[in-house]
């Protein structure tokens, strides 16, 4: 192991997966100290870099950034990917955090796990200088596993890295990263699928409909776009609908007591439901009709729906909502 540079201390951009994890264990190779930073919101989180952080004694920083990211994300300056996700701007964003964070704590400079050419928006030449340009730390951020194939940094040209030690991986094959997993004895890595709920297509017709209907929203209301069936009636009402055991401990995890009423079947195995807490009687009753339509309750037929308020709560009689015409309503 060389010991080019004990004295560096860097800061790592992690998450949680194999680039991430190999840059942090190439550097730390040469003797420099090693840190990591990770940053969760309601469309991605912090759990594979807090696994990997655990397993390889890396010390880990988490940041909740959804406040100033949803800033970005309604107007990221690059636009979005195939749905909503903006790549560059989101990577700009945290190279930028990273940056603040390394001049108030005494980093020597910034590293992440990009490969160039991995990644078609975000990792292709023009990308990594993009975001480089806009961070705040232009000539500070090292990315070790393509490092041969972009110009020396800073602390490279300063002594503070061995540039001869590290990587010249380029393009989207995984063949020479698995390889140094072997020979670093990292096993148990995340696959590289990515994870951001920015990049699904249902997840962003419901956040684009928030944003459409809503000037301001809590990350449980984000949170709450990944469960059940979302059926828009209006522009102040919003009914949600489970679809199975995780849907509805979701919906039960993340809604509002005060803001939404809650809606089960009283005598069939069914989903939960929420609704607006002031919505009318007829919006109350198709939200329990759509509740009941996803029972077993034959066609037609009566079923007794609970409608539970923050204090208090009663029961009606409903028939099972037509799919027909509740279709349309369906954010799908």
């Amino acid at each position: 192991m060389s010991t080019f540079s004990p004295s560096a201390k860097a800061l790592g951009l992690c998450s949680g997966g194999l680039d991430s994890i190999l840059s942090a264990l190439l550097l730390k190779r040469q003797g420099i100290n090693v840190e990591w930073i990770a940053f969760e919101t309601p469309f991605f989180s912090s759990e594979n870099a807090k696994g990997a952080a655990e397993k390889y004694a890396i010390p880990l920083m988490v940041r909740n950034i959804t406040s100033v990211y949803i800033d970005m994300l309604k107007n990221p300056n690059c636009g979005y990917g195939k749905n909503m996700n903006p790549c560059l701007d989101c990577h700009t964003l945290m190279f930028k955090i990273a940056g603040e964070h390394i001049r108030n704590n005494a980093f020597d400079f910034v590293f992440s796990g990009e490969v160039l050419g991995q990644r078609p928006m975000s990792q292709t030449r023009h990308s990594l200088r993009y975001v480089e340009k806009n961070s705040g730390i232009d000539g500070y951020i090292l990315r070790p596993l393509s490092a041969l194939n972009l110009p020396a940094t800073i602390p490279e040209e300063n002594g503070l890295v061995n540039r001869d030690e590290l990587l010249g991986i380029r393009g989207k094959s995984r063949k020479e990263q698995i390889e140094l997993a072997h020979r670093f004895g990292v096993t148990g890595y995340p696959s590289p699928a990515g994870g951001c709920l920015l990049t699904d297509r249902g997840y962003c017709r419901r956040l684009n409909d928030l944003f459409d209907h809503q000037d301001a929203y809590s990350e449980n209301e984000l949170h709450l776009l990944k469960y059940g069936r979302h059926f828009r009636i209006d522009s102040q009402t919003k009914i949600v609908v489970g679809r199975n055991k995780k849907d509805n401990e979701g919906i039960l995890k993340h809604m509002d007591s005060g803001r939404d009423i809650l809606i089960k079947m009283k005598h069939v195995p069914g989903p939960v439901c929420i609704a607006p807490a002031l919505s009318s009687p007829d919006i109350i009753k198709l939200a329990a009709s759509l509740c009941a339509g996803y029972t077993k309750t034959p066609k037609g037929e009566s079923a007794e729906a609970v409608i539970g308020h923050s204090t208090s709560s009663y029961t009606i009689a409903v028939k099972p909502a037509e799919p027909d015409i509740v279709k349309p309503f369906l954010l799908l």
